[in-house]
């Protein structure tokens, strides 16, 4: 596509004569705005844009009009005009148009018909028109228009298509040549000869009077440019064919605003012709309200042609509406990007043409798109409030309150109010379009969002929430660290709007940051503390996070019962004999977890204290525990055990028992008695003791003693049948010398047992 433009604005054009086409003689030079908002070269020239205007053919009965399908010179941004600025369309007014770069033909798209020419009504050469239409490099066009159903006049008079190709070849030109000519060649049907010439005058009349002071005169002595050079628009050099701008009037300095200026685009930047406005600019004593617009109706267009889209509209609002310059004050286009609109400095309260009546004391904000079904990207309506804030507090004006406005027209707006020339009618300080106009603009998606928008001006910062805390641990809404932490936070309203964070401990700010910054340390002193995040707004408004708990620990958890082993029930065999671990561990603060490191590695949570496992018999094993509080504390204990299986012929038999033999048996051997009576002792030094046998249906019972106390009946019978278990166990508090002895109880139908030994742990 810029392949294609470059082709066409390499050269001169030359003067040619088609059927229905006007040519215009002028050559083109650009380069493209420093997307960061920084001025251009200086000795860069601008773009010379070519305007080519079309009659319309109207049908006898004054009910349509058209456009036959054509070829054209190139253009990319198109609009219909008609004489009478007052007049309206309440038809349609619709064109399809030729991609030059694929040559295929779009549908009909409608050109919106809701803006009203009067913006600048008085001045000679003001035409009623269409919104323009960016459709992107072009070389074929068709249009028709159609009065709407009732319509007592039918069509307003000279209808006429005007395209404007903003160019934008990247070479400068060695030479830059006067404002162009034009050559119009015939049409279906001429435009009317009562038509007024283009050529603006030098003074632009006002709106209907009102009882608002006027602008400082343009007869006052030229003052230089502002001093800001990324914003300010250049005044043209004289020269033999360039046309001498109007003296600049001597202006105060403009005022600071209560907020930083948003990076601009200058109009140097994107490569204004400014010899299509040689006029001074009209001053106004202060900017009270934003009139927020949408414009080009489509969002199907690259970032990078936005200034060719802003350079298109500065043509089309000059040359085919016949204002003295472009109409609004500031262009945003879906990426955010910022333009400055009409001259006269972006710091001044230029008046510009956006809203008529309400064009004194406000300042025109358009964005590139069509907004009436979409949604404006975050990053338009970013830019469109950080204008907004910055221009409104120029002048000590909340964003997000209201204003009474003075009429300078009869009218009305969307909501059927009416306006009186002079009266006072109440405002939002950032309002759409349609509040002050009967217009859809800028379309019901974007009009929805101005709430946002102006939330996002005014402030305060929404949305402001801790979003971690690092050097700690969380615990539901609790933090925990030993004392160093960094906390992290996020919010909905964009950095662009924070002035500061203040991280605040107990309520006292220890670290202050920037607005794009969302991060701070802190280090806390043993003990509990409350913590914030505040947020500082650019308009002064502050905000709080809500409260996260952070509680500082130095000291370490305790083992209040230290690690210990005990045998438990469970299946004994040749290499592991069940056990059971079991402590206590606690903290002052908050206990997260005791992990077992050796001979395994397994973690418990704050609660838990006891597990099963099993070890190998007859090997002395480390059990090794670290407790861990939320501050990452830590404090260490371990327990040593080593099992030992007695085998059953270690005991000291008494009556009589039977040798059985089987690989299920520990040692392939056990003892079995039917005798009551019979009994077996074992005799050891350990902390914990278990009686190991088998089992089946047909066991029986036996009395359990324990240095010389009986100390439980135990019943062997189980209906499936199991060989090693251990079925009983007793635990001291130490190891000591114990006995434990069992007899045989002699149950009535099933009188057997099966004992295979005895574990101890030593």
């Amino acid at each position: 596509m810029r392949a294609q433009r470059r082709m066409w604005t390499t050269a001169a054009v030359t003067t040619a004569a088609v059927a229905g086409v006007l040519v215009f003689q002028g050559v083109t030079g650009t380069s493209g705005p420093d997307r960061d908002g920084q001025a251009a070269d200086a000795k860069s020239a601008p773009v010379k844009p070519d305007v080519h205007r079309t009659a319309l053919k109207t049908s006898p009965d004054g009910d349509s009009a058209s456009l036959a399908r054509r070829d054209t010179e190139p253009f990319s941004l198109l609009g219909v005009t008609w004489t009478d600025p007052a007049a309206r369309v309440t038809g349609s007014v619709e064109a399809r148009t030729r991609s030059a770069a694929t040559g295929e033909w779009t549908g009909w798209l409608p050109l919106d018909t809701e803006i009203d020419g009067r913006t600048e009504t008085g001045r000679s050469g003001v035409r009623g028109t269409t919104e323009p239409r960016w459709v992107g490099p072009s070389d074929g066009v068709e249009v028709r228009v159609l009065a709407g159903d009732g319509a007592r006049s039918g069509l307003p008079a000279g209808l006429r298509l005007d395209t404007v190709d903003p160019g934008g070849d990247t070479t400068p030109l060695a030479a830059e040549p006067a404002a162009f000519s034009v050559e119009e060649t015939p049409s279906e049907e001429p435009t009317p000869a009562e038509e007024p010439p283009v050529t603006p005058p030098s003074e632009e009349p006002v709106e209907e009077p009102t009882d608002e002071p006027s602008p400082t005169p343009a007869t006052e002595t030229p003052a230089p440019p502002s001093p800001t050079p990324s914003t300010e628009s250049p005044t043209p050099s004289a020269s033999p064919t360039t046309p001498t701008a109007s003296p600049t009037p001597t202006l105060p300095p403009a005022p600071p605003s209560t907020v930083p200026q948003p990076p601009i685009v200058s109009r140097a930047a994107w490569k204004a012709d400014e010899s299509l406005s040689t006029e001074a600019p009209d001053y106004l004593d202060q900017v009270k309200a934003v009139f927020v617009h949408h414009t080009a109706q489509t969002n199907a267009y690259s970032c990078a042609d936005s200034a060719a889209i802003v350079r298109g509209l500065h043509t089309y609002h000059v040359r085919s509406n016949g204002w003295k310059d472009l109409g609004y004050n500031f262009i945003v286009d879906k990426c955010g990007t910022v333009f400055e609109g009409r001259k006269g400095g972006v710091d001044r309260p230029v008046m510009g043409a956006h809203t008529y009546g309400f064009n004194r004391d406000t300042t025109g904000i358009a964005v590139i798109g069509m907004y009436t079904d979409t949604n404006a990207a975050t990053a338009a309506t970013t830019s469109v409030a950080r204008v907004a804030a910055w221009k409104l507090g120029q002048y000590k004006a909340d964003p997000g309150g209201s204003v009474q406005l003075t009429a300078g027209a009869n009218g009305g707006n969307m909501d059927h109010k009416k306006f009186v020339a002079g009266g006072q009618y109440a405002f939002p300080r950032i309002s759409g379009h349609r509040d002050g106009f009967a217009t859809e603009c800028p379309g019901l998606s974007l009009y929805r969002q101005l709430p946002a928008i102006r939330s996002l001006a005014a402030g305060p910062v929404t949305g402001l929430t801790i979003a971690s805390v690092t050097g700690a641990n969380a615990s539901g809404s609790t933090y925990y660290t030993r004392s160093k932490i960094t906390v992290g936070w996020k919010a909905s309203t964009p950095s662009a709007f924070v002035k500061s964070y203040e991280l605040l401990v107990g309520g006292k700010p220890v670290a202050t940051v920037k607005g794009n910054v969302t991060s701070a340390p802190a280090t806390l002193a043993a003990g509990k503390h409350s913590v914030q995040v505040r947020a500082t707004h650019q308009s002064g408004k502050t905000s709080l996070s809500p409260v996260a708990t952070v509680v500082a620990d130095t000291a370490a958890p305790v083992f209040s019962t230290k690690p210990g082993l005990t045998l438990r029930t469970g299946t004994v065999n040749s290499t592991a004999v069940p056990l059971t671990l079991k402590w206590k561990a606690t903290d002052a603060a908050s206990l997260k977890e005791v992990r077992l490191t050796a001979p395994t590695a397994k973690t418990y949570g704050p609660t838990t204290v006891s597990a099963s496992h099993a070890a190998k018999p007859a090997k002395a094993t480390s059990w090794k525990m670290t407790a861990y509080d939320r501050a990452g504390n830590t404090a260490a204990a371990s327990v040593s055990g080593t099992p030992v299986i007695l085998q059953e012929s270690a005991a000291k038999k008494g009556g009589k028992w039977t040798t059985k033999s089987s690989g299920s048996y520990l040692g392939g051997k056990s003892y079995s008695s039917s005798a009551k009576g019979a009994s077996l002792t074992w005799t050891f030094t350990g902390r914990s003791a278990s009686w190991v046998v088998s089992r089946a249906a047909t066991s029986g019972q036996a009395y359990v003693y324990v240095d010389g106390k009986k100390a439980a009946t135990v019943d062997l019978k189980s209906s499936a049948t199991k060989y090693r278990q251990a079925i009983w166990t007793k635990s001291w508090s130490s190891s000591a010398k114990h006995t434990v002895k069992i007899v045989v109880v002699g149950t009535k139908g099933r009188p057997a047992l099966t004992t295979d030994g005895l574990v101890y742990l030593k």
